[in-house]
């Protein structure tokens, strides 16, 4: 026993010796920033459907409100495939990061100061699409960049543990907005219809930080002996049609994981406003506390994974406990506000655990000269059938009971955990002891 607990003390020292951290909070940041914008979006989104759109449309204002995400979508993929495409794999995964978050925090800051319906008519919805499309884009380099730039710094073994950490900058975003919109809302009595207004002003302070830990952060090994063996790609994106199998079990695996993760995470807040009858400030400090479960779940999940060591097997796991978790949320959400919050937290627990394992699967599946391009296009490509998951839900909602809703919420979950199982049956492992596939 005592053999056991040093050989695994030297492999957390070993871990700790040869990771890079600056790499590694650049990524992290990246994703902070990228949970905090998000899911501030879908918090303010009720109000944003009053403020920016007539009200002679009704219900549907909140559709066309989330719909936005499907604009947001096809922008990331946009900006994947040229901010991948042309900077991280030709000039580097850090010189991409730096100007991503320029862009991201310049249009995302720059949504406080929009004109409402009430100023400018249907100009107003026309330039919070123009400029959630321009944030979009720079979002898009993100993931990418910030899974190479993370990963190629660790050592094979110790990336799901470090992976989990980076991805789990999305739920600290996740959570420190849903604090600063408590504290708009609550302490601060900011009237209702400038919250949002607030919110994306606040923006800037994630977004400074982020920029100047990249300022810091040098380009990776890998990318640095791409330069110097003269072996970068001069079209990344062709490069991606010799990976197609791989390519199409990590579009399925992602498509089925983002579906959900909107369904779930992102419509949250809507169903405990719904099922629970809260005040929004309530939905906002309960949001918070479900973050908090998830956030325990991805670092357990990367834990666990430092241990098992193959991604396939940790997406398995985590994925047939996920299926498992919502046989008892089911009976449990129609009970009271204290029960909703409990299943919501256990489904987002283990809903963070799948996540743990991406970064290093993704960054381990693609060849290195284009593993940019790949991650990002992929990654964006399989957050299109997610980005019309809530304006669909809501769409069939408006017809329909609460115990509809419910029933109609978790067919929608049901239908992402096949489609993820196909392409995790579908996919090959990543992790190999004898030969580190990340310098493929």
């Amino acid at each position: 026993m005592n053999e056991l607990k040093e050989t695994r003390d030297d492999r957390t020292e070993d871990v700790i010796r040869k990771t890079s951290y600056i790499p590694v909070m650049g990524a992290f940041s990246g994703w902070l920033m990228d949970g905090y914008v998000t899911i501030g979006y879908i918090l303010v989104a009720s109000e944003l459907s009053k403020l920016f759109f007539p009200a002679s449309i009704g219900k549907s204002a909140l559709v066309v409100t989330y719909l936005a995400l499907l604009v947001g979508a096809v922008a990331r993929i946009f900006g994947s495939v040229t901010l991948g495409n042309f900077l991280g794999d030709r000039y580097g995964r850090r010189t991409m990061l730096v100007f991503s978050i320029i862009g991201f925090s310049i249009f995302s800051f720059a949504i406080a100061f929009l004109p409402v319906f009430s100023q400018v008519g249907y100009l107003a919805p026309v330039l919070l699409y123009i400029l959630l499309f321009m944030v979009g884009i720079f979002a898009g380099a993100e993931y990418a960049g910030g899974a190479a730039l993370s990963m190629e710094n660790v050592p094979q073994k110790s990336r799901l543990f470090v992976g989990s950490f980076v991805q789990s900058g999305y739920g600290v975003g996740f959570f420190l907005i849903s604090i600063v919109l408590f504290v708009i809302s609550g302490p601060m009595h900011i009237e209702k219809t400038m919250i949002w207004r607030y919110m994306y002003l606040t923006t800037i302070i994630p977004a400074l930080a982020a920029l100047i830990i990249r300022l810091f952060t040098s380009e990776t090994e890998v990318f640095k002996g791409l330069q110097k063996e003269g072996k970068l790609e001069k079209v990344p994106l062709f490069g991606i049609f010799r990976q197609l199998r791989e390519y199409f079990a990590s579009f399925l695996i992602l498509s089925g994981l983002l579906f959900i993760n909107v369904i779930t995470f992102s419509f949250f807040p809507q169903l405990l406003l719904t099922l629970s009858k809260i005040s929004f400030a309530t939905m906002d400090i309960e949001n918070a506390y479900i973050n908090l479960v998830s956030l325990a779940g991805v670092w357990i999940g990367g834990y666990a994974g430092y241990y098992l060591i193959k991604r396939k097997l940790s997406l398995s796991v985590f994925t047939v406990l996920f299926f498992i978790a919502f046989i008892p949320a089911y009976f449990m959400t129609p009970v009271s506000n204290v029960m909703t919050v409990i299943a919501f937290s256990v489904i987002a627990f283990f809903e963070a655990a799948i996540f743990s394992s991406i970064p290093a699967f993704l960054t381990e599946t693609f060849n290195k000269a284009h593993r940019t391009t790949a991650v990002g296009t992929v990654y964006n490509f399989a957050s299109l059938p997610a980005s019309f998951a809530l304006a669909l839900i809501l769409y069939l909602w408006n017809n329909s009971s609460i115990t509809y809703l419910l029933e109609l919420w978790i067919s929608f979950v049901m239908i992402g955990v096949a489609v993820m199982a196909i392409g995790i049956f579908l996919s090959k492992e990543t992790a190999n002891s004898g030969m580190d596939s990340i310098t493929n």
